[in-house]
């Protein structure tokens, strides 16, 4: 649990604004919220409404700011507690005044998350919704505010929840066999038992599934622009960017580093990559950026493969399209304002590329149109491919409860085909289902919510 106290945070960014608002929540907080703001003429001010009135400073009794403030009270409000929330106007020594005093009233500094955290522990919102107003927060993409709208309202929960439902129902009729095995009950077999582990194995599965899906909506697609050195890579990032973010010059070898930048297509956010070109080099800066190429080609979700349609292909273009064999992505052959060609897409394709290819030019604007069109259908494809019912996961703690899930009933299976007793059955299936518990926070640790609530930013 957490302690008693009330605390205090600004609620709005810092900086100047046309409006600030500062909220107390606890025990304490109308207390201090009587002590600190007074309502303009005799009229008491309801809960829940709005009222004007002017902040004080009661040490002195000098005026900080004329302001509003309204009144939710315990249970009804965000945290489950007393809240009272000043909005002040928006400027940052009015804040800190406002805070400062409150703290000299018996107020604590909020912590990262606190408020949203003291909701969860009152039972305002379990775990997945928490975790999804950080991601209504952080939201830079359509996809992205989709799902966290979507899991805001309880398209995770109320999944984790009926798969965990599930197991409970088949450790009910395991308790059952174990206490009343003299009965004459009439309680499913060990074929039943198996078939509805297995068919609850195989329904969890598929939610784990949407990982790929849920994290390429929260975070984007990652897509690594690869190619040999000169090809264009650069000029391509800064193409699709429509800024000048990558150094460009004819020296072969001048990016060093994975430059890394995001854009939008349609719904979709997009983290591109460019890396160093691809060639044996003798070059030590050269050979590490290299190596920092092949592992972000390795990560990437998709590759953008620049080739210079204006020189013949050579060994290094080879190891580019070695590169490109199975992966998402589409293929530009770029500087196509260069005449003649000297590769065409015919070559590329007669090498074993499968990707979609692209004549470009990298310094023409209305060539960015057609690349960007090309990488969102890709992008699209990927979503496509972890489609589910709606509900999709997109953190590393939802993919590893549900990997903990699948093992607990895989052993609980292979005990139950083993005829081994209800008794051992009946722990693995117990595991599943706390396991399942853990996405939802119905089963938690302190270390599960320090590590989700410290992602907040203070005053949520």
């Amino acid at each position: 649990m957490y302690a008693q106290d009330t605390i205090v945070a600004p609620a709005t960014p810092p900086g100047k604004g046309a409006v600030a608002i500062v909220r107390l929540s606890g025990a304490d907080a109308t207390r201090i919220a009587a002590a600190l703001w007074q309502p303009v003429g005799a009229t008491a001010p309801r809960p829940r409404r709005l009222t004007l009135g002017e902040l004080r400073d009661p040490s002195t009794g000098a005026t900080i700011d004329r302001a509003m403030c309204v009144t939710m009270l315990a249970p009804a409000s965000l945290t489950g507690e007393d809240v009272v929330e000043f909005h002040c106007h928006g400027g940052p020594y009015i804040v800190r005044r406002v805070v400062g005093i409150a703290v000299a009233q018996g107020a604590r500094m909020a912590q990262p998350g606190e408020f949203s955290r003291r909701a969860f522990l009152n039972g305002r919102m379990d775990l997945t919704e928490a975790e999804a107003v950080a991601d209504l927060i952080e939201a830079r993409s359509e996809s992205a505010l989709k799902l966290s709208i979507a899991q805001l309202n309880g398209a995770l929960a109320q999944r984790a929840e009926s798969l965990r439902q599930a197991v409970i129902s088949i450790r009910a009729h395991l308790e059952a066999e174990i206490d009343f095995a003299d009965e004459d009950l009439n309680l499913p077999g060990r074929d039943q038992l198996v078939n509805k582990i297995t068919y609850l194995r195989d329904d969890i599965a598929v939610l784990k599934d949407t990982f790929s899906r849920g994290r390429l909506m929260r975070e984007g697609a990652r897509a690594a622009i690869i190619g040999k050195p000169n090809a264009g890579k650069s000029s391509v990032l800064n193409l699709l960017l429509g800024s000048e973010r990558a150094i460009v010059t004819a020296i072969p070898g001048t990016t060093r580093d994975v430059i890394e930048e995001s854009v939008t297509l349609g719904p979709w956010p997009l983290v591109l990559q460019d890396t160093a070109g691809v060639r044996e080099t003798v070059d030590e800066i050269e050979r590490i950026g290299i190596g920092r190429t092949l592992g972000s080609i390795d990560r990437a979700d998709l590759l953008i493969a620049v080739f210079d349609s204006a020189r013949p292909l050579d060994d290094d273009d080879t190891r580019v399209l070695e590169a490109c064999a199975g992966r998402a992505g589409v293929a530009l052959l770029n500087k196509r304002d260069l005449r003649p060609p000297r590769v065409s897409p015919a070559d590329l394709l007669g090498r074993g590329l499968t990707m979609p290819v692209l004549r470009c030019s990298a310094i023409a604007p209305d060539d960015a149109g057609a690349i960007r069109d090309e990488l969102e259908r890709a992008v699209e494809t990927l979503a496509h491919e972890g489609a589910g019912d709606g509900a999709a996961i997109s953190r590393e703690r939802h993919r590893q409860a549900l990997s903990l899930a699948l093992e607990a009933l895989e052993r609980s299976r292979a005990g139950a085909l083993g005829g081994m007793p209800p008794e051992i059955v009946a722990v693995d299936i117990a595991a599943a289902a706390e396991a399942l518990g853990a996405i939802t926070g119905e089963v938690r640790t302190e270390d599960v919510l320090d590590a989700v609530f410290r992602e907040f930013c203070i005053g949520k």
